[in-house]
């Protein structure tokens, strides 16, 4: 077989697509254009992140930014290939039809969090980075994808949550504005120790954590006489990117006061009972044994 018969055999017609012949070429054309055509764009779209993140441009817009991108090259490309193998592109049009009616009866969730994903992605609601606690999730966004959001939990498990769950439902976003969070300490300390040094030695315990701000400023209570102590309550405020490192502020402030304490001969209080045993009664039964 010579190259004349060759050409002939691949460019042979094989169907009809609204009377444009459709010919071995043509469906082996299609397929490596788009292929090639694929690692063109996803080529340029990874240089073009790139830049924009040595730009310091925010993770979740250089997202953004690369999903439109993909979509936009990526439909071009098709539309490019189908008028490359002179296709038009009239004739997907019954097809995309009964695409739509299908994906309307038998697809409506996946859907529903593919548009709840762009909604998220365009709106930033929830940005990559962010610490959100959603039910008794509590965790660091690390993608939003067009189905569904992906969350590390402060284990360290990875949850995949859908996107229409981050819209339709109450999700509490501590990054959403800033890393500012207000968070408290309580203590008991025994009757009779000295309730202003108290407030003294509290209110120095929590100045000396250098992530507490200043601005504004700590606040010490004496909240309520309790049944074993004399209870004091201080409210800051601190930059906290996660709930561990709440904890982690919270337990120094502890340790110091259980040293300033120590060192000024104040007891933290623990619960106590007295017990009255009246012997009248006890001797009464040991006669009537």
């Amino acid at each position: 077989m010579n190259l004349t018969e060759i050409i002939a055999f691949f460019n042979e017609p094989l169907f009809n697509v609204q009377d444009k012949a459709i010919s071995l070429a043509d469906l082996l054309l299609m397929p490596t254009a788009l292929f090639i055509g694929y690692l063109l764009i996803s080529w340029t779209i990874k240089l073009i992140t790139t830049r924009m993140r040595s730009k310091g441009v925010a993770p979740d817009v250089v997202h953004l930014v690369r999903r439109i991108l993909f979509i936009l090259a990526f439909l071009a490309l098709f539309i490019t290939t189908l008028d490359l193998i002179n296709v038009p592109i009239t004739a997907f049009a019954f097809l995309s039809g009964a695409v739509a009616i299908g994906f309307g009866f038998g697809a409506q969730n996946i859907i529903n969090n593919f548009i709840s994903g762009w909604i998220l992605m365009w709106e930033r609601p929830i940005r990559i980075g962010d610490f959100l606690e959603v039910g008794d999730v509590k965790g660091n966004v690390e993608a939003i994808n067009t189905r569904s959001t992906r969350i590390r939990r402060t284990d360290g498990v990875h949850m995949m949550i859908p996107n229409s769950v981050l819209l339709e439902n109450t999700v509490v976003n501590w990054t959403l504005v800033d890393n500012m969070t207000r968070t408290t300490v309580s203590v008991g300390v025994a009757y009779g120790s000295p309730c202003r040094k108290v407030a003294e030695l509290i209110a120095q315990a929590v100045a000396e954590q250098q992530d507490v701000l200043t601005t504004p400023a700590p606040v010490v209570i004496f909240d309520d006489f309790g049944d074993n102590a004399l209870m004091f309550v201080v409210y800051f405020w601190m930059n906290a990117s996660v709930e561990g490192h709440l904890r982690m502020i919270r337990s120094n402030i502890r340790y110091r006061l259980d040293e300033l304490f120590n060192e000024h001969d104040i007891c933290i209080a623990f619960p106590q009972r007295d017990i009255h045993v009246d012997g009248k009664l006890t001797i009464q039964k040991a006669q009537e044994c």
